[in-house]
């Protein structure tokens, strides 16, 4: 993990009222050495984007995840009236040197065994999110109880300049536990086993204030929408915290950005998260068109099928669109293709079946993607988690 996530350091006395006026989160108990989920929207009440937020001192705060939302809080900071300041450590692609940290995740049924192995501490017990410490090579380093596989797991990090001590002790102990060393192609896929969308399309496009938020903002991060749903209206792109999992980290007692609208949006039919599983004869006949006359169908990517920064694909139902699927990818340990989706919730029951579709039209007008032509792929509402231990063990504590 430590070249595809950026890292915003936040510090300053005004650092907490920050993240509290802009997270729809609860900040009340929130001390140093906690981490959470950190959420924001824009005025309007529709989803920004999210994050990882850890309190790692009093005025210091590490917010780490995708641009998005990174690029949301440090707008605020600098326009706003904070006593703040950001450190910002880009991910490896448009970063120039090395990292000011490595970041690794350990995952799986024996992760704890191995790590108390590897640590010469206790690894204390915590829950999903708790912070804890190890002493592995004599250095000191936080962790955070965390799983991106539907199993448990530890995050954790330190300076860059541990990186090859701290990764080899790990897989020298590792060597009885037989793990493996999981790359970035494997790993895009762990966040479609345990239902975290990464990055659904933020609302950053209109609304108040977004006028001189994209001023503000770099044309490079602003990202690029792919998939079948198409309309001329980008707020039907737009997602609210409810139809992405999130309503559960609400904390109405608290003013935050975005806070009436999202109220009165709470009000009105919500769309609900679920795993789609893909029908395989659909999915292996969309495969098939590659080597049939005529124009192909948009070519799937194995592990992970996303081709855009914010992948929106049309789900339907006897021919209606009702809802809109995020991401996809294949499940090695369940032997299915799925994705994520938020679907009108009287399709949401598991065992619903809708159809996806799949591929852009009439042609698509990206220069990186090939011509195509649209499929219909059918699906089986599903969970989400789609990990039957990821629902009902792991994260069911969270």
């Amino acid at each position: 993990q430590s070249h595809h996530m950026t890292d915003l350091f936040i510090k300053g006395p005004d650092a907490l009222k920050l993240l509290s006026d802009l997270g729809i989160n609860n900040f009340s108990n929130f001390k140093p050495n906690m981490a959470k989920q950190f959420v924001a929207v824009n005025h309007e009440g529709y989803l920004v984007g999210d994050a990882v937020l850890v309190y790692l001192e009093e005025g210091l705060f590490d917010l780490v995840g995708w641009h998005m939302v990174i690029d949301w809080v440090q707008y605020h900071g600098e326009t706003g009236n904070y006593d703040v300041t950001f450190e910002r450590d880009a991910s490896s692609a448009v970063r120039k040197g090395d990292p000011l940290q490595y970041r690794f995740e350990v995952q799986g049924p024996v992760a704890e065994k191995l790590m108390e192995k590897v640590s010469s501490i206790p690894v204390e017990k915590t829950k999903f999110f708790g912070m804890l410490e190890f002493e592995i090579e004599g250095r000191r380093i936080p962790a955070i109880r965390h799983g991106m596989a539907g199993q448990p797991g530890f995050e954790f990090w330190g300076p860059w300049e541990d990186y090859d001590l701290i990764r080899n002790a790990i897989i020298e102990a590792g060597k009885e536990f037989d793990l493996k060393l999981v790359g970035s192609v494997a790993y895009s896929t762990a966040n479609v086993e345990s239902a975290w969308v990464p990055s659904p399309t933020p609302a950053i496009f209109t609304g108040k204030e977004t006028e001189e938020y994209l001023k503000w903002l770099p044309a490079s991060r602003m990202g690029s929408i792919a998939g079948s749903f198409d309309s001329d209206n980008i707020e039907d792109f737009y997602n609210t915290p409810f139809e992405i999992g999130y309503g559960r980290l609400i904390d109405w007692d608290h003013d935050f950005l975005g806070r009436e609208a999202l109220k009165e949006r709470a009000e009105q039919p919500q769309r609900t998260k679920v795993s789609l599983e893909w029908n395989a004869e659909d999915l292996a006949a969309t495969q098939r068109t590659l080597y049939e006359e005529g124009t192909p169908a948009k070519y799937i990517t194995f592990p992970k099928a996303r081709y855009g920064l914010y992948q929106v694909d049309s789900v339907t139902k006897d021919g209606k669109i009702v809802g809109i699927s995020h991401d996809a990818g294949y499940l090695t340990n369940e032997q299915a293709f799925i994705s994520l989706a938020s679907i009108d919730t009287e399709f949401a029951e598991p065992g619903t079946e809708v159809v996806l579709v799949w591929g852009e039209s009439p042609v698509s007008t990206k220069p990186a993607v090939e011509p195509h032509r649209q499929v219909e792929i059918r699906a089986i509402v599903q969970p989400a988690p789609y990990s039957r231990f990821a629902r009902e063990s792991y994260r069911k504590d969270s």
